[in-house]
């Protein structure tokens, strides 16, 4: 079983910062890609930036280079940190990763983490 868990959300005020981590753990062979989402109320999930287990990154238009992606590979964790934060970037943030089990060795299992809170004040 594989789980992610997210950390390092919380109420911040706008122009202020966080860093999100997710950690990967449990019966894991490798880790490929990871990716941080995030859903605001009554909007779909949406795909903040994800990066390959190379470090190859890449971003959505709308984060206009206030978030930046990175890994540590020895961790099996994720970070966003996210700078000038505003308002609009309040949502639940999600951690996504594809992982090779070592039951099924070629095979890549999506999972999730559970999501932890970003809200910003104005």
């Amino acid at each position: 079983q594989v789980q992610l868990v997210e950390s390092g959300g919380g109420l911040v005020q706008a122009g202020g910062s966080l860093r999100l981590s997710c950690a990967a753990s449990g019966s894991i062979f490798s880790v490929n890609n990871m990716a941080w989402y995030r859903q605001a109320p009554g909007k779909q999930r949406e795909l903040l930036a994800r990066i390959t287990s190379t470090g190859r990154t890449n971003y959505a238009d709308l984060l206009k280079g206030r978030f930046t992606i990175s890994r540590d590979n020895a961790k099996n964790t994720v970070y966003l940190q996210m700078n000038s934060l505003n308002p609009e970037d309040t949502a639940v943030y999600y951690c996504n990763a594809y992982v090779e089990l070592p039951t099924y060795p070629g095979r890549l299992n999506e999972y999730w983490g559970q999501g932890t809170q970003v809200t910003v004040s104005s």
